[in-house]
């Protein structure tokens, strides 16, 4: 099924040779593109807030995030040049991957969009008429609801919360003011490590999910509507639960 999917959108399965681009670079941002560039993916540009970067043959995820730690921000990275067009998000890519905030893809901008995949690591990133725009467009959406399913976010959002109450009440002289969590606080917002989550049998689950979607969108020829199919199974799961438990008429 996924090469049915890819065909549709004229691509192959797999990520080798794939390009992307991230928008956002917290910790779904940083993760995404650590997980796509293993998997053989290159990533092209990184949009931030404070600006983008750019660089056609790949940007390496470790040099990038050590940079960003010792200067506390993307731009400058000697493995990228800054980005001066448009907007970084509109330019080729195979994946899309907003991993920051909501409603970035709006029915102003969804014709500007040039990735064959949208991957939601952000929640809500999409808003209704964008969707409707981007299918039209021939323009594959892995829907929020699915791929950023869990996610220890909220500790990191309250670190980072507690970083620009700081600087709001002493000001940002000589650059940011770090905010370093304990070791004993880390451990705990670290969560499951990339082999604990494959041998947890989560790998496993977020797979077989992947095919219910797939099924469910071809079942009821949605087409490229993967955010409808997941809808289905949720209801489904929720109906099945309460017709089991003989709450239903």
């Amino acid at each position: 099924m996924e090469a049915n999917y890819m065909s549709l959108i004229g691509t192959t399965p797999g990520w080798g040779g794939k390009t992307f681009i991230v928008q956002g670079f917290g910790n779904v941002g940083l993760h995404s593109m650590r997980y796509l560039h293993r998997a053989g993916a290159t990533c092209i540009g990184v949009i931030e807030h404070d600006g983008s970067i750019y660089n056609p043959d790949g940007i390496d995820p470790k040099a990038l995030e050590d940079w960003r730690i010792d200067n506390g921000t993307i731009l400058g990275f000697p493995g990228a040049q800054p980005y001066t067009g448009e907007n970084l998000m509109y330019e080729p890519c195979d994946i899309l991957v907003p991993a920051a905030t909501e409603k970035v893809i709006t029915s102003a901008n969804a014709h500007k969009i040039q990735a064959k995949i949208i991957g939601e690591a952000a929640n809500g990133p999409t808003t209704p008429a964008a969707d409707k725009i981007l299918i039209e467009r021939n323009i594959l959406i892995v829907p929020d609801l699915y791929i950023n399913a869990g996610g220890r976010e909220s500790n990191y959002h309250l670190l980072e919360s507690v970083q620009e109450s700081l600087e709001r009440r002493f000001g940002r002289v000589g650059g940011r003011i770090p905010v370093t969590p304990s070791e004993s606080f880390q451990k705990r917002i670290s969560g499951a490590s990339e082999k604990d989550i494959v041998h947890s049998g989560l790998d496993y689950t977020m797979e077989r999910s992947a095919r219910a979607i797939m099924k469910t969108a071809m079942k009821y020829n949605l087409g490229l509507d993967l955010r409808t199919a997941a809808y289905i199974n949720s209801i489904e799961k929720i109906f099945t639960t309460y017709k089991e438990a003989g709450q239903t008429f």
